[in-house]
Order: structure tokens, then C-alpha cells, then sequence
């Protein structure tokens, strides 16, 4: 009777050795995953330390010198100290007072210049009108108003030589309405003239030309006072009025210009705040 094999022996290891490798691993991977756990029970909780505020180098040294009291000699170098710096804000501030001062003195001495330049010409004022008015109208009023009405109807010095040309044979000879008395005393009067070497002639012709040659060199009241003299002066009131005016429109311009230089208070700004500081050339 034949025996039946046994099973071989080789497989059933190998069996076993595969069934006890998974039991390892599987083993292996629950410690892994357990071990974070496993030490976050056992691990003792350490207290976070507090933070401690660290005073830096100068916070300790203002500290410091907080604490520490001041001796005198390191006050009096402080107490020094302070003066010299106001001592130096004072200066800088009167300097600062005294550049705008003469600044708008020089922008008042520009207006006036402008204001004569506008009169010689016979054009209007326009913006410097203004300009007179807000400087000037507190220092100067008189002298602005002049200015002003002046160069509404102004008269240049063209104008003055002019009418004293077209007027010149009336004023030499005699007037066409004059009697013949009138005629006679002048007539006579010219014959017999007994004056000094260095007096002028009185004759009108020469004074006539007298006052053409001041006219031409700019000196209307010159030219004024001799057309004045002249014996036939009525025939020459228009021109006399038209001089008196161009004659006080330049003294005014003077009076500005004196006041945009030497005036101590009352000239102001351009936006019309007033000049502190004194003329650098006032007495």
C-alpha cells in the first residue's frame, strides 16, 4: 500500500517568515504613529519665561542723568548757552526785520521812479496809481493826490516848449488889443535900460529866449519866473498854469521819493503792512 507524501516543509517556513515580517512593520508603524503622543504625555510643561523690559544705553543714561542732581558749574555753562542761542534768534530776527524793510523802501523808490517815468511821457499811471496810494497814502497824501490829478491831465515838458513857442511873438511885441498908451510906455521903457553888468537884459525878446533855453534844459521854474517878468505875461496864462502844475507834480514825485528813502514809519508794503524798521540812511 503506497504512503502519501508528506507536505514540504520549505513553503511552510516561508510562510511564516511572511506573517511574523508584517507583524514588524505593523508594529513598527503604530510606534511612529504613537510616539508624538506617548511624549507630549510623559513631557513635563515648561513655562514660557516672561519678558523682562531691557532699558537700551540712552534710556539708562537719561535715567541716569535724571537721577544724578546738576552741579552749579554745569548750570551756569547750560544758563550760557541759552543766552547765546537767544542772543543769536534776536539777531537773526532784526536782520530778517530789517532786509524786508529795505526791500519794500526799494520797491517804494521803484513806484515813484515809475510814477515820474509815466508824467514825462503823458501816459496814465494804471497799476501805479494804486501802488501810490497803498505806500504813500498814509506818509504822503497830499503829494499821491497831486500825482494823481496831475497825471489825469498831464503836462509834459513837449507840451511847455511847445505853447511857449506858439505864444512867443505875443510876448515879445506888443499885445494886438493894447491902446496906444500901452504901446508908448512900452516903446519907451525898452529906449533907457540902466541895469547892472551881471543882471540879465529885461527885454522881452531876451527873456524870451531866456526861458526857451531853460525850457530845453529842463528848469521850468526858471523858464516860470521869466515868462513872469515879460510885460505882455497875460497873454501867456495858459501856459504860466500848465507850468505851475507840471511844477508841483514834480515836487510831489520829490516828496515821494524822500519819503521812500527816509520816511521812518508810515511807508508801507506792497501788501500794505507797515515798514518797522528804519531808513538805513535816516538820520
Amino acid at each position: 500500500m503506497p504512503v502519501a507524501p508528506a507536505p514540504p516543509r520549505n513553503s511552510r517556513r516561508v510562510l511564516v517568515l511572511i506573517l511574523v515580517g508584517l507583524a514588524f512593520l505593523a508594529g513598527a508603524a503604530l510606534a511612529v504613529w504613537a510616539f508624538p503622543y506617548v511624549s507630549r504625555l510623559w513631557t513635563p510643561q515648561v513655562a514660557a519665561p516672561e519678558h523682562v523690559p531691557v532699558l537700551g544705553v540712552a534710556q539708562r543714561s537719561a535715567t541716569l542723568a535724571a537721577a544724578r542732581p546738576m552741579d552749579a558749574t554745569s548750570q551756569d555753562l547750560l544758563d550760557v548757552r541759552i543766552r547765546e542761542l537767544e542772543d543769536r534768534l534776536t539777531r537773526i530776527t532784526v536782520e530778517a526785520q530789517a532786509a524786508s524793510g529795505n526791500a519794500a523802501r526799494a520797491e517804494g523808490l521803484l513806484v515813484a521812479v515809475a510814477a515820474r517815468r509815466s508824467l514825462d511821457s503823458g501816459a496814465p499811471l494804471g497799476y501805479v496809481e494804486g501802488q501810490l496810494r497803498l505806500r504813500f497814502g498814509q506818509a504822503q497824501p497830499r503829494a499821491v493826490a497831486t500825482i494823481i490829478n496831475a497825471a489825469r491831465e498831464p503836462v509834459t515838458l513837449a507840451d511847455l516848449e511847445a505853447e511857449l513857442d506858439a505864444i512867443g511873438p505875443h510876448l515879445t511885441g506888443n499885445p494886438p488889443d493894447a491902446s496906444w498908451w500901452t504901446t508908448f510906455k512900452n516903446e519907451a521903457r525898452q529906449m533907457v535900460i540902466i541895469r547892472k553888468s551881471s543882471t540879465p537884459s529885461p527885454l522881452p525878446d531876451r527873456a524870451y529866449r531866456r526861458a526857451q533855453r531853460l525850457l530845453e534844459s529842463g528848469r521850468v521854474d526858471a523858464a516860470l519866473v521869466e515868462v513872469e517878468r515879460l510885460p505882455a505875461h497875460d497873454v501867456a496864462d495858459r501856459w504860466l498854469q500848465m507850468a505851475r502844475r507840471y511844477r508841483e507834480a514834480r515836487r510831489a514825485l520829490d516828496l515821494i521819493e524822500t519819503a521812500a528813502i527816509l520816511e521812518p514809519r508810515q511807508i508801507r508794503t506792497g501788501d500794505g503792512a507797515a515798514v518797522a524798521q528804519q531808513s538805513p540812511l535816516a538820520p
